[in-house]
């Protein structure tokens, strides 16, 4: 009885990984805004190819914050994705943080079955349950821990879900799932801490809008998607 449900197990934790992915099958770009107190200030969009049992995702992410005219503070930053069967089997990321470098090389080690990772900020093992942080993939709301895609460092998070809201943006109304998305420990550091509000639309499977207050108001909103 026991390896029969534990067979189940695995049969409903891969349908729905696969079910999840198939979703982007046919998607090959997602655009979002990077807006901080109500002005869009730069852009994070990802581009998406498809090869048979493999998808590669690349991402583009860039903003300036100014002060009367003046840059106070600037992120560009590249990164790429290799998933195999719904699986995250590789990730790379180059970051220019103001004038700091961040970076993050990851690869699945098939022998242990564990990330491996060489980070700016963190470099180990991680369990292959954790997550990229990044914003296209809606499978960040169900997982429990997540790795930074700028430096590579592992944060354990709880994700609440609130309720169902209606979300108008560029004029359409969409049917989404509100949730807060925090670190499960407390005692971090304010600045170190996740403390996100995401809201969700099941029909496209996408992430619609992220916000969090951090030296300002901040949203990720999604611009378009195709």
């Amino acid at each position: 009885m026991k390896k029969i449900l534990y067979f189940l197990v695995i049969i409903l934790t891969t349908s729905n990984a696969f079910a999840n992915f198939d979703s982007f099958k046919k998607i090959s770009k997602i655009e979002m805004d990077v807006v901080r107190n109500g002005k869009i200030i730069g852009h994070s969009n990802y581009f998406f190819e498809h090869k048979k049992e493999m998808m590669t995702v690349r991402n583009h992410t860039s903003f300036n914050v100014d002060l009367l005219g003046v840059k106070i503070f600037s992120v560009i930053s590249e990164a790429i994705e290799k998933y195999k069967n719904g699986n995250l089997i590789f990730f790379e990321s180059n970051t220019l943080q103001n004038d700091k470098k961040k970076f993050v090389n990851l690869f699945l080690e098939n022998k242990t079955n564990k990330f491996q990772i060489k980070g700016s900020s963190y470099s180990g093992e991680a369990d292959i349950d954790c997550i990229i942080g990044n914003w296209w993939n809606s499978k960040i709301l169900e997982s429990d821990k997540q790795i930074s895609p700028l430096s590579g460092t592992i944060k354990e998070q709880v994700v609440t879900f609130l309720g169902t809201e209606n979300l108008i943006i560029n004029n359409t109304t969409y049917t989404t799932e509100h949730f807060t998305l925090m670190s499960k420990d407390k005692n971090m550091p304010e600045d170190k801490k996740l403390n996100f509000e995401i809201w969700y639309n099941k029909k496209n499977n996408l992430i619609m809008k992220v916000s969090y207050s951090r030296m300002g108001e901040w949203e990720y909103v999604l611009k378009k998607f195709e």
